[in-house]
């Protein structure tokens, strides 16, 4: 497996340079955006992360916020930033408690209806900062009308603490392997949550994004659909930063199970081959092995064999291709990570219920999901759209 993220790394690489020069020649005729932000509590690093899409090099766009609640404590700070550079259109929405069971997707459907006629949508979670090219690196391969979506690997990038820290080295490497490999193996065929970029025409294929509203991982589904709807997906050579909370060990053990729970309902099969991309493990019970055969040697050979194969996917996927200082500087921890992982793929077989934002969701075959708010409401795949506009609202 360390062999395929290396052939996936160096193929991410060239198709990055040819991008560059495909894409260079449509840089004096870039088309409106619409970006699209839900945002939800004062995440660490939250300003940062907002402010990086103020600073845009880009000719035209405007940016769209959306909370549940009016009382939401991120809307200070968007209201700060949008008076500080009042030269980039905004919005602010507030769209009241979700009937949908994915929230997120929800506020994602609200924006889409109230945002201008552009034809195309950045969407974008709250805890990514991007570099002021992000917009002039992802909008241009949408002007092909054969590619329906465009997303982006990310790399972890730490807000604090030994959790925090470990949370996103895995994404990094573990998850940014995963992807590569992906990219090598077949065609893009899904989407990553930190930036998908669609058109009018494709994210309306699949209904909009009311057409995966009952899928927890609907950056996946979006994805998926526009791919299966007959459009092209690119991955793009651009890598943003998704940025890791201070955490308590069982935040983040919560964050990364929902992640793995996700990918297991999504695409059931290929989470079961990612449990073959783990060294750490196989390396551990080939020493015991070894041990209980009376053969040390070989024993201890299988388990150095072990950590060097995760240093050098943490030095090739996490630094030379993910860009991450973190990986370059720590590249020695990273086998423990790797047990990390294993041991989170080995509980989303055991689990069924994930936490996001307060809530419990309990997953159903294919990603479906069903909801249990807070507040007691449970949301289930079969239900009855609700359009709330007393509790909706927004500001220009």
């Amino acid at each position: 497996m360390l062999f395929l993220s290396i052939l996936g790394a160096i193929k991410f690489r060239r198709s990055a340079q040819r991008d560059r020069k495909t894409y260079e020649k449509w840089s004096a005729k870039l088309p409106p955006v619409s970006v699209l932000k839900p945002v939800h509590g004062n995440e660490a690093r939250l300003k940062e992360n907002l402010e990086s899409f103020f600073l845009q090099d880009y000719p035209q766009y405007e940016i769209l916020f959306a909370a549940d609640e009016a009382d939401d404590a991120a809307l200070p700070v968007v209201r700060e930033l949008c008076a500080r550079y009042p030269h980039i259109p905004t919005r602010i929405m507030v769209t009241g408690d979700p009937p949908w069971p994915n929230a997120q997707n929800y506020c994602f459907d609200r924006m889409t209806r109230e945002a201008a006629k552009y034809d195309i949508l950045v969407t974008s979670d709250s805890d990514v900062e991007v570099a002021p090219n992000y917009l002039r690196d992802v909008v241009p391969p949408l002007l092909d009308p054969k590619v329906g979506a465009v997303t982006c690997a990310f790399r972890g990038k730490s807000a604090g603490g030994v959790w925090g820290y470990l949370d996103a080295i895995g994404q990094s490497v573990e998850f940014t392997s995963g992807v590569l490999m992906s990219n090598l193996m077949e065609t893009t065929k899904f989407g990553l949550g930190p930036t998908i970029v669609v058109r009018q025409d494709s994210i309306g294929s699949i209904g909009g994004f009311a057409g995966v509203r009952e899928y927890l991982s609907n950056d996946f589904a979006v994805g998926n659909f526009i791919y299966k709807a007959g459009f092209q997906v690119i991955l793009s050579s651009l890598v943003v930063d998704h940025i890791s909370a201070p955490r308590t060990f069982r935040q983040m053990w919560e964050r990364q199970l929902r992640w793995s729970m996700g990918s297991r309902y999504s695409r059931p099969k290929g989470h079961v081959g990612t449990g073959l991309t783990f060294a750490m493990p196989y390396g551990i019970l080939g020493l015991l092995a070894a041990l209980a055969l009376g053969r040390p040697e070989l024993g201890w050979i299988l388990f150095a064999a072990a950590v060097v194969n995760r240093i050098i996917q943490c030095w090739v996927v996490g630094w030379w291709t993910a860009r991450d200082p973190i990986a370059r500087r720590t590249v020695l921890l990273y086998p423990l990570r790797d047990l990390h992982g294993f041991i989170v793929w080995c509980a989303s077989y055991i689990c069924k219920r994930s936490l996001w934002r307060d809530n419990n969701y309990e997953l159903l075959k294919g990603g479906r999901l069903v909801a249990r708010r807070a507040n007691g409401a449970v949301l289930t795949p079969d239900f009855t759209e609700a359009v709330r506009s007393s509790s909706a609202g927004s500001e220009k």
